[in-house]
């Protein structure tokens, strides 16, 4: 794959990323006009975003903190909450995987300041929905994030008619999980259900591509440098204390 100049990068992810976050910004505007009790959200959840503008904030209402949710990794009370909307086609997706996202991990969730929560938001294609499915199949069996891993440490081109069912069961085997039963779990209607949910749950913020993250409230849009996620959450543990 051809590098592009640097210049040209900053400016191909720069302009994106001001658009997504004035849309997000925008959305979270709308939704906050609608919301007839706020009072409802979750105790606390406001005190930890980063807004600091001590109303009820939307994107800081997103973490679930659901105790044992396979789609999650980190402590439920972690101070400091990662919400990522990502898709198993997705190059930068991919990226961010490989190359920060274990450090992070490292760094972050072992010592119980974050906790990282996927959501499916499947964009790309059937192909992607797919994976998406498969992904929650693999977390029926508690290993979600060994799926994950092993999609992506093999991505395989955008649409490129490589992602089918024999083709993730295999995947799925090799990292230890029952191939079979991933196959069969995935035409379970529930796991359709919550698909569908993360995405529309996305594309109502204003998530219009992955990755897409929302930090205690702050939107961090595309495969970052790691240090633009560090400071995001060194800044919200801090607000937090």
């Amino acid at each position: 794959m051809q590098t592009q100049p640097t210049s040209t990068r900053r400016r191909s992810v720069v302009v994106p990323t001001l658009i997504a976050v004035i849309a997000l910004v925008l959305t979270v505007v709308a939704v906050v006009a609608s919301r007839p009790d706020p009072s409802a959200a979750k105790p606390g959840a406001a005190d930890r975003s980063s807004a600091g503008s001590g109303a009820e904030d939307p994107l800081a209402q997103l973490p679930r903190r659901t105790p044992g949710d396979p789609l999650a990794v980190g402590d439920p009370d972690a101070p400091v909450v990662m919400v990522s909307y990502s898709e198993f086609q997705c190059p930068f997706c991919g990226k961010f995987a490989r190359d920060t996202e274990p450090g992070l991990i490292e760094k972050y969730v072992e010592d119980g300041t974050l906790r990282i929560e996927w959501r499916d938001f499947p964009y790309l294609g059937e192909e992607s929905t797919t994976a998406a499915l498969a992904g929650r199949a693999a977390a029926l069996q508690g290993k979600f994030w060994e799926f994950h891993d092993a999609v992506y440490a093999e991505q395989r081109p955008v649409n490129g008619g490589v992602l089918t069912e024999e083709y993730l069961a295999s995947l799925a085997r090799d990292a230890g999980l029952d191939g079979d039963r991933l196959v069969e779990d995935m035409a379970r209607p529930e796991l359709a259900e919550a698909v569908r949910a993360d995405f529309a749950e996305g594309q109502a913020l204003g998530v219009t591509g992955t990755p897409a993250f929302i930090v205690n409230g702050q939107p961090i849009i595309g495969a970052q440098p790691a240090e633009v996620f560090e400071q995001a959450i060194e800044n919200a543990a801090d607000a937090a204390r």
